[in-house]
């Protein structure tokens, strides 16, 4: 057995996190080939006994192409307001396909406010537990909508490793516009390799880390070695890989050599 069979072939509970870019076109609209190549290989997931939590970027992002707008917004009400509009989009398009492959999906939309404190933990818990004792797939998303920058996580890969933890998951699997982590960054170096597995996160790991992520994301690979250390310090390995391979989620189950995987800790 290799390294990959041992964090990822057991794992029942996964939390699957997919980005703005892999979700929008560049003008904001939402991809509706790539969200359905992603609900069918989440859906038959589900179908092979897993239980399944979706992190959601791109509310946002629909939003500014419903709006007809060129850009994203730079002031913190236009955001929310594009939120508004676009989380509705973006919800509606999840349950569409989803029920076409006969499965039922549940929003919840959460901000950091909700897990700091004991009661509202408790009841985010319990609602994550409930709905996945029914089968229902949980579509998480941050409340961009009415969210403020004292409250809010900031990055939904952050967001999706907070999740990861909070229901005790046994694997997450960021899906960006990215292969993986590189020891450098490969759009300015074509001699950049790509790591294939991370047991520690020490200052050469956060070093290979570069800076923002696409026009209309929030994230970049220093936000997704955060998440790393959240989710590995809490017992939940962690893989970034490329939403836009064909079969991405299928071939990081298989155990295929994609990606970059983060070896969770052993809690004592």
């Amino acid at each position: 057995m290799n390294d990959r069979q041992k964090y990822i072939e057991g794992a029942k509970r996964i939390v699957i996190k997919v980005g703005t870019s892999t979700l929008t076109y560049k003008n904001g609209l939402l991809n509706l080939y790539m969200v359905e190549h992603l609900v069918r290989q989440i859906a038959d997931l589900q179908s092979s006994g897993k239980e399944v939590v979706v992190v959601t970027s791109g509310a946002i992002g629909a939003g500014i192409g419903k709006l007809g707008l060129k850009e994203k917004p730079k002031d913190i009400p236009e955001n929310q307001a594009a939120a508004a509009v676009g989380q509705g989009i973006l919800m509606n398009t999840y349950e569409k396909f989803f029920s076409e492959y006969g499965k039922t999906v549940g929003q919840i939309l959460i901000t950091r406010e909700d897990i700091s404190h004991k009661d509202r933990l408790l009841n985010a818990k319990n609602t994550f537990s409930v709905l996945l004792e029914r089968g229902v797939i949980p579509i998480v998303n941050e409340n961009d909508a009415i969210v403020v920058d004292e409250i809010k996580f900031g990055d939904n890969d952050t967001l999706s490793a907070r999740v990861a933890s909070i229901i005790g998951a046994d694997l997450l699997i960021l899906l960006s516009d990215i292969d993986g982590l590189y020891n450098d960054n490969p759009k300015d170096n074509p001699n950049a390799v790509l790591i294939d597995e991370v047991m520690q996160i020490d200052d050469k790991i956060v070093g290979c880390a570069g800076g923002a992520g696409s026009e209309l994301g929030t994230g970049g690979m220093a936000t997704k070695i955060k998440a790393a250390k959240i989710a590995t310090s809490n017992g939940v390995s962690m893989i970034i890989a490329n939403g836009e391979v064909r079969d991405i989620i299928r071939n990081v189950i298989s155990c295929e050599n994609v990606g970059t995987l983060f070896v969770a800790k052993k809690n004592s």
